[in-house]
């Protein structure tokens, strides 16, 4: 890098005396130092020092640029830190980084754990039901949280939610002096244990937590009937193949359960459906598996809408084809865009049937009986027959 103007440092709780020689000069050199109040402490800086402006606010660093600028942030700054969010906004060569061992190798070594092998969150301003994907018998979590409250709220959001056999760990401190670490049990937590806590740590007991094939139980969802029901929704999963990082679009969504799939998978999905107790149920479903910041919720009638949303890498249509909704929708794809599309109709089916002719992809009808009593014995009951086209644009 030709002479960056910023430095990004990691700071840890033993202040000046664990930091580099080139982060200690890149201090002094710096007209201004941006940091937390307890980094600036740490650090010793007080003239110079510029606390964080609240809400968060990047610019602020942004307005010294060509001067020598330090930045303090806890621990690695690229991990769940500042310097991720500073590098979106700066040029190549802009800046420099000296890290620290982040919060969550401190607290791995500290507790003798595989750091490869357990999940980090950043939970300062997010809810606990970020957790329930994570959420399994055995699984190691580390979290970042706000203080010695939040550690509380979060043992008694774990017993609420059938996980209260945990053991979690209170950490606050690591690497200085003030270092502090306690051990409970979730369901027998005392708060207010360390006002200063800087992570909690969980070991999982409890109930099983959320499977990882596609198809959940239709008991999971909040919905008023309007669901694609499990083995549907397993068969759409695998025909949307889904990846981590790609977007969705499910329209007609109903309850939302294939943007809560879709996104398990590490995805995002825009879920379009036009009656507002169902957006109200795709909500509510999105919040329970701690998904609201990978699905957004959309009420809204398509064609009418498609032009303000991002390109999807996927289209799921569960109802309410017609054949001006998929010129529409097919328009906007580009190349290489998987759809997928159902029908229980007789007109529906028929459309999908032409589609297949036209556009090629697979169709196929799924006919589906369980088991029910009738009388003394049990019988077949059989589900309305679905269509299925999928297809690559």
């Amino acid at each position: 890098m030709a002479n960056p103007w910023l430095t990004i440092i990691g700071i840890g709780e033993d202040g000046l005396a664990g930091l580099s020689e080139a982060s200690r000069k890149a201090l002094a050199e710096a007209e201004t130092v941006f940091g937390g109040e307890r980094h600036l402490a740490l650090a010793g800086v007080t003239d110079r020092g510029r606390p964080w402006p609240v809400p968060f606010d990047a610019d602020s660093v942004l307005s010294c640029r060509g001067r020598p600028t330090a930045v303090l942030a806890s621990g690695d700054p690229f991990w769940h830190g500042v310097g991720g969010t500073l590098a979106e906004k700066l040029e190549v060569g802009e800046w420099i980084v000296h890290s620290a061992p982040s919060t969550f190798s401190l607290v791995a070594a500290r507790l003798g754990w595989r750091l490869e092998s357990v999940v980090c969150l950043g939970l300062h301003a997010a809810p606990w039901e970020r957790l329930v994907p994570h959420l399994t018998r055995g699984a190691r979590i580390i979290c970042l949280v706000r203080d010695g409250k939040a550690s509380g709220d979060l043992a008694t959001w774990l017993t609420d939610h059938g996980w209260g056999q945990s053991t979690i760990w209170s950490l606050s401190a690591l690497g200085g002096p003030r270092e502090s670490i306690s051990q409970h049990r979730a369901d027998s937590y005392a708060t207010g244990l360390n006002d200063s806590l800087v992570a909690v740590a969980l070991e999982a007991r409890g109930s099983q937590g959320i499977a990882r094939s596609t198809g959940l139980s239709d008991d999971l969802f909040v919905h008023d009937g309007q669901v694609t029901k499990r083995p549907m929704r397993a068969l759409a999963l695998s025909a949307l193949a889904p990846r981590p990082g790609e977007r969705l679009w499910d329209i007609g969504a109903g309850s939302g359960s294939i943007s809560v799939e879709w996104t398990l998978c590490g995805g995002t999905a825009i879920a379009i459906e036009t009656r507002e107790d169902r957006v109200a149920n795709i909500r509510s479903n999105a919040e329970v598996f701690g998904l609201r910041h990978r699905i957004t919720v959309i009420q809204g009638i398509v064609p009418d809408i498609l032009s303000r949303l991002d390109a999807p890498d996927a289209v799921f249509i569960g109802g309410g084809l017609d054949m001006a909704m998929f010129d529409a929708v097919w328009s906007r794809l580009e190349t290489g865009t998987r759809l997928v599309a159902h029908a229980v109709t007789l007109e529906t089916g028929a459309l999908l049937a032409d589609l297949h002719q036209r556009h090629g992809g697979e169709l196929m009808r799924v006919e589906i009986a369980q088991a029910v009593p009738l009388g003394r014995y049990r019988s077949w009951e059989a589900a309305r027959p679905v269509v299925q086209w999928s297809a690559v644009r």
